[in-house]
């Protein structure tokens, strides 16, 4: 019933972009706070970026930050990451996750993969 998807992931060269899309069904998104993490064989999870649920307030991990935008369409009931300027230490598996504030994880979407390679 409640479910995030993420989709946008894929192989991308140095220096180009992604946007990634969490479409979530079975409830409204716009109630929540929904983050992006992601995580690499090897490395801990990593809180990337989140938008809050009560006043739409942003905020970035230090290593992507002035490189990534969250952003939100409530109408379309989705969250999207504009990821620009990538580096090969954003290669990663990314999940986005719903809860009342930022950085909880009460619903999580199974990950889509980033691969930013020469």
């Amino acid at each position: 019933q409640v479910r995030l998807v993420e989709s946008g992931g894929g192989l991308v060269q140095p220096g180009g972009s992604l946007r990634l899309s969490c479409a979530a069904s079975g409830f409204t998104l716009d109630y929540y706070a929904i983050s992006w993490f992601r995580q690499a064989p090897g490395k801990e999870r990593e809180g990337v970026s989140c938008i809050s649920g009560i006043g739409g307030s942003a905020y970035y991990a230090d290593s992507v930050k002035g490189r990534f935008t969250i952003s939100r369409d409530n109408a379309k009931n989705t969250v999207y990451l504009q990821m620009n300027s990538l580096k090969s230490e954003d290669t990663a598996v990314y999940y986005c996750a719903a809860a009342e504030r930022c950085w909880d994880h009460d619903y999580w979407g199974k990950g889509t993969l980033v691969t930013v390679s020469s």
